[in-house]
């Protein structure tokens, strides 16, 4: 759909494919497209799920950082912007997502993975937030959505030091949820993208609504859980999926 983001669709499951050789790096341009690919998929009926996905050799490396060196405040905060805003999108979609990553996700890459709902990452894949090394910080999400993902302490570390983890440390810090060969990491993930597909993608979208509201006092949250739970019960999709299992086989639903 742009020059450097398409929106592929098969069965249900689109995959938003970023691809700006050689290193996928976020240049304001790319932020753009990628909102705009995100709004996309949001809206299309015939999308049930999202793959999000750099390429078999790299899944972004960050920010262009040939054309921030000269940056003032007011430059940069536009690019970070338009960086922060495709994440936002990312995360809004009210679809089930997924983050397909080949070899590096590093800064404003994973960034843009964090604002998925899962990550399937390569036995070779290595993840960071190197941004303290270059005298700043993460400014597109990084310092918020990974505590809340692996926990204040190990976000700290990885922030403030900058440093690369494996595949093997992700999974066990909770940063990804699965680790595959790296030849397997899309077919994996689109894989796992039609089993979703298949689902009550209304439930989907009501589950990651109650959620996101977690982080919010209890009070709160829990009118944001039950206001989602009885609103699924006007859907024929909560009907289909009571009978189904009354009559004990496999629901069909329909997302509505």
């Amino acid at each position: 759909m742009g020059e450097f983001v398409r929106i592929d669709t098969e069965g249900g499951v689109a995959t938003i494919r970023i691809d700006r050789p050689p290193a996928n790096a976020f240049a304001r341009p790319v932020s753009l497209e990628l909102s705009e690919a995100a709004g996309t998929v949001a809206g299309d009926e015939a999308v049930r799920a999202v793959v999000v996905w750099g390429g078999e050799r790299i899944f972004a490396a960050g920010a262009d950082i040939k054309q921030m060196v000269g940056y003032g405040p007011d430059e940069v905060a536009s690019d970070v912007g338009a960086l922060e805003q495709a994440c936002r999108d990312l995360g809004a979609i009210p679809k089930v997502t997924i983050a397909a990553i080949n070899g590096f996700a590093l800064g404003g890459g994973l960034e843009v993975a964090l604002s998925c709902d899962f990550r399937f990452v390569a036995e070779d894949a290595r993840l960071g937030l190197p941004e303290i090394k270059l005298g700043i910080i993460p400014g597109s999400g990084g310092t918020q959505r990974l505590p809340r993902l692996v926990g204040l302490a190990k976000a700290r570390h990885l922030i403030l030091t900058g440093r690369q983890v494996d595949a093997a440390e992700a999974l066990a810090i909770g940063l990804v949820d699965r680790v595959v060969a790296p030849d397997e990491v899309y077919p994996v993930a689109v894989d796992e993208g039609r089993a979703f597909a298949a689902g009550p993608s209304l439930a989907y979208a009501a589950a990651k609504r109650a959620s996101a509201a977690a982080d919010r006092p209890l009070e709160e949250g829990l009118r944001v859980e039950r206001e989602a739970f009885v609103a699924l019960f006007a859907t024929r999709d909560q009907e289909e999926g009571m009978r189904a299992f009354l009559d004990k086989r496999e629901p069909k639903f329909e997302g509505r």
